[in-house]
């Protein structure tokens, strides 16, 4: 409501969202109360972790992290809510996966070098090399 108070009236939005408009100007002068705060720093030192650990740590390690590490006292399930409130889920290595099938029925080209490098005139012999390299991952959005 306070995003779009320029947009609307404050009593239409009041109306269609079912609360009291003297609720929302008692909302807007009020401080931020102590345990939000706390949550706002104990974000931060889960994001740093987070990212630390190049995403890959979910709530429980993320939590011992921050336990060994003395940067706060709080609960695992404090640590799993936020995390799962701000979408921080851990990210998974893939896994290798060999992509040459050489047991195969498709006919293979014949070796005409047989291992002999040396030729006689320029460009009567090529080789190449084929590496693979992994797609890049997913990153969300908003996490550096």
């Amino acid at each position: 409501m306070k995003k779009y108070r320029g947009q609307f009236s404050v009593r239409a939005m009041c109306r269609v969202l079912e609360v009291s408009s003297s609720g929302f100007y008692d909302w807007l002068g009020r401080k931020e109360s102590a345990s939000s705060r706390a949550n706002r720093i104990l974000l931060l030192e889960i994001k740093a972790v987070y990212k630390k650990s190049k995403r890959r740590y979910g709530s429980p390690r993320v939590y011992h992290q921050l336990r060994k590490n003395d940067r706060v006292t709080c609960s695992k399930n404090r640590v799993a809510r936020l995390m799962r409130k701000n979408s921080i889920q851990a990210t998974r290595k893939r896994r290798f996966k060999a992509t040459t099938d050489s047991d195969h029925a498709a006919p293979v080209a014949d070796n005409i070098l047989d291992r002999q490098f040396d030729v006689e005139c320029a460009d009567a012999a090529w080789c190449a090399d084929l590496t693979y390299s992994a797609p890049k991952l997913w990153k969300p959005s908003g996490y550096g």
